[in-house]
């Protein structure tokens, strides 16, 4: 195996490598697969044969466990292999809603991301028998799962992702549908309308449509009109996504022991309560043989003795892993659910001289995955008549199922003698961070984003170095075509692609595919609003199982830039602290704290500087808070000596609000002015940033003004446009780096810089 390119030498090295207390004990990729293959061989009967067959698997990237499982396998440490979970259903009821918020902790903790229904909780202003009171609704109950998920860092590097379902019927979806447009509302949580089909029916037939809760209808509305404000704001806002919640259950081979009503962060996985998430890829652009020439095949056979392995592998997660509940191991061990999907589709395709989405490249797709599927099913039907089926296993009831009776006639007849070990088996992920470890193949069934870019590399020293990324495909053609030979009409990217080439793609590896898919359909920002309901509607009738677009707006562009704008501000040298001066301006804030007898009062004092360009900054310089109530007084002295020796420093201290504000109490958060408020500390953030506003330090909530470089005062909205325009547009700024290198796919953000990853 050859050396790791340097990216995804970093990758591995800051995501998959096993380090004790900083220090490497994989000391090469080779390693990892070692580390790795050994974990899931243990629960063989011949540990040391298949843990050898496991690793050659593994080499060269040919099969791609999911990062968890790279990340954990092996290591001993306490946490999850499984990616994601759906949690149980919420009852309707503060007992259920707490315990399952502790649930969720304890989950996000090990490393799993999670997916919830909130539809099982009553809609806003509805009586709440016994106390006397209304209920404050689902939206409100989310903002306390935002602010837990805002505290807790899933293993590895990653902050914890999280989806929330509402169906189409709730009284509150039409406040779910908004929730998002309100800037740093819902950060941590993705969001999809759950799509019934009598919904999609009567949007196309204009039909009236009844928001009811309990059997009580609260109000009827036009249900296309409610179809126009789920599109318009994914139009402006990229969310919500939508899951086809009827076909979903309809097609599921579990249909006749479970209901599923929630996915997993990126929607790949619609799973039942407890159900979890486990996933793999294969790589299908190390498949290709003969690549650029008439002689280009994807080698199939090679195709069908990896997934073989694959399935093993992945079957062998149940017993290895550790789960943070115990419902999450039953489940997983009653129906061995895995997810086994592709990844570096579209490379393969370039490398056979296929256009993405063009007719050719769609019915190779088909034979492609028709392999995979059938390799697939019949490993795990070999591991049942090995080892049995998944405990669930019903035979005529399996065989009934909707997408088993489009297998096959051999593999249904063997699933009838033997049974099969893996409820379901493959699901299509997202797999932005694998895909560059293994030297930046294109993503699970995405197009190639960028088939060349810069990235910059902050150095030990905070030098930045510039390195240029390119992708496996289009490195290979300039190995072997030369630096100077024309690109053929086929290396296309996702830019370039209309919304129907995406399309037809989805829906062609759906139909081999028994769980989902996570895809994004990229759409130009001068794609027409009339035009971008079609998509939706296509991807139903074409029999897809959800919809995730992203188009690049002002109003996204808006906010993503906020964080930008603080840059520009001033650049002070942040290594002496800022002299105090005699005297300083500041302002004194009461707070009032529901469990404090007393009043807290804040005082933050400001000092004048240069930004170096000849212009005056007020600044925040230090922070007093005092209170008659003595219990917070050791507390709030250390906080305000902290405080005060970040804001000396100079600097962007901007980051101080975020840290407050995202402090949770686990003994509960306290409303406030209608908004949920997840402790003591975050009131306090609150109040500093509201300070920070109104000394024009932060910009404003909404209209702000800014001065750029050129002396302009413009608005928050032209400052972020104008200095999109000046760079890639098929790149953002990344929220913790701050370089242009963040790329939107499979309905995640990824940072090709710094490694800064996120479904939202």
């Amino acid at each position: 195996m050859t050396d790791p390119s340097p990216i995804a030498q970093q990758i591995w090295d800051m995501k998959y490598r096993f380090k004790k207390d900083d220090a490497p004990v994989d000391m090469t990729v080779a390693d990892t697969w070692k580390r790795v293959a050994t974990a899931l061989a243990v629960p063989e009967s011949d540990p040391a044969k298949w843990a050898a067959r496991f690793e050659s698997a593994l080499a060269d990237f040919r099969f791609l466990p999911a990062g968890r499982i790279l990340a954990g396998a092996g290591t001993g440490r306490t946490v999850t292999l499984h990616n994601c979970f759906v949690m149980g259903t919420i009852g309707d009821d503060m007992g259920s809603i707490f315990a399952h918020l502790r649930e969720a902790a304890l989950t996000m903790q090990q490393g799993g991301g999670i997916g919830y229904d909130f539809s099982t909780l009553r809609p806003k202003g509805a009586p709440v028998k016994g106390v006397g009171a209304d209920a404050s609704g689902p939206l409100s109950f989310m903002e306390v799962w935002d602010s837990m998920c805002r505290t807790i860092m899933s293993a590895g590097s990653r902050r914890g992702a999280m989806m929330a379902t509402l169906r189409c019927d709730h009284p509150d979806i039409e406040e779910f549908i908004a929730a998002k447009q309100t800037p740093g509302r819902l950060t941590m949580f993705n969001v999809s309308v759950l799509a019934t089909d009598p919904f999609m029916a009567a949007v196309k037939n204009d039909q009236d449509w009844a928001l009811q809760f309990g059997g009580k209808v609260y109000r009827t509305i036009k249900a296309r009109a409610l179809w126009d404000k789920i599109i318009k704001a994914t139009y402006d806002y990229a969310e919500p996504g939508v899951i086809f919640i009827d076909r979903i259950n309809a097609r599921n081979n579990l249909y006749y022991c479970e209901n599923i009503a929630a996915t997993n962060p990126c929607g790949e996985q619609p799973l039942p309560p407890y159900g979890t998430c486990l996933l793999g890829s294969i790589n299908l652009a190390r498949m290709v043989s003969n690549p650029f020439t008439a002689e280009a095949r994807l080698d199939e056979t090679k195709l069908q003795e990896i997934v073989a392995v694959a399935v093993r592998m992945m079957d062998n997660v149940v017993e290895a892993s550790k789960y943070p509940v115990e419902e999450q191991r039953a489940e997983a061990e009653q129906k061995r659910r895995i997810g086994l999907g592709i990844t570096g589709l579209a490379d393969a395709l370039i490398m056979c001289g296929l256009r993405y989405g063009s007719p050719d490249a769609v019915a190779m797709t088909r034979r492609w995955m028709a392999t995979f599927r059938d390799a697939a099913y019949g490993a795990s039907i070999d591991l049942a008549a090995e080892k049995g089926p998944f405990p669930l296993f019903d035979r005529d009831k399996y065989l009934a199922g909707e997408t088993i009776r489009a297998l096959p006639p051999a593999l249904k007849d063997r699933i009838a003698k033997h049974g099969i070990r893996n409820a379901l088996v493959t699901s299509i992920a997202p797999t932005g961070t694998i895909s560059l470890f293994a030297d930046n193949v294109s993503s699970g069934l995405e197009p190639v984003f960028s088939f060349a870019y810069t990235r910059h590399v902050t150095q030990r020293d905070g030098s930045k170095k510039a390195e240029e990324v390119s992708d496996y495909a289009y490195r290979l053609f300039r190995s072997l075509k030369g630096e100077d030979a024309a690109l053929p009409d086929y290396f296309v990217d996702a830019q370039s692609l209309a919304p129907s080439d995406h399309l037809v793609m989805q829906a062609a590896v759906q139909d081999y595919v028994d769980s989902s898919i996570s895809k994004t359909i990229n759409v130009p920002e001068e794609f027409p609003f009339a035009a971008f309901g079609d998509v939706y509607m296509k991807a139903y009738d074409m029999g897809c199982k959800g919809c995730t677009t992203y188009r690049p707006s002002a109003a996204r562009g808006a906010v993503l830039e906020v964080k930008k704008e603080k840059k520009v501000q001033v650049e002070d040298d942040t290594s002496t602290p800022l002299a105090r001066p005699e005297t300083l301006p500041g302002l004194t804030y009461k707070l009032r704290w529901p469990e404090s007898d007393h009043a807290i009062y804040i005082t933050v004092n400001d000092v004048m500087v240069e930004d170096g360009k000849g212009r005056g900054q007020r600044r925040p310089f230090e922070v007093f808070i005092n209170s008659k109530n003595m219990e917070h007084y050791a507390w709030t002295v250390a906080l305000t000596r902290m405080i005060s020796a970040v804001f000396r420093r100079g600097g962007d201290v901007g980051f101080v609000v975020e840290e407050l504000k995202a402090v949770f109490d686990p003994r509960g958060g306290q409303w406030m002015n209608g908004r949920y408020v997840p402790s003591l500390l975050a009131a306090i953030g609150d109040i500093i940033e509201q300070h920070m506003m109104e000394i024009g330090f932060l910009p404003q909530a909404g209209a702000a003004r800014v001065a750029t470089d050129d002396g302009k005062v413009v608005s928050l909205k032209e400052a972020a446009q104008k200095e999109v325009a000046a760079r890639d547009k098929r790149f953002r700024a990344c929220p913790k780096c701050g370089t242009y290198t963040l790329l939107r796919q499979e309905g995640c953000d990824s940072c090709t810089s710094c490694g800064y990853s996120k479904c939202s």
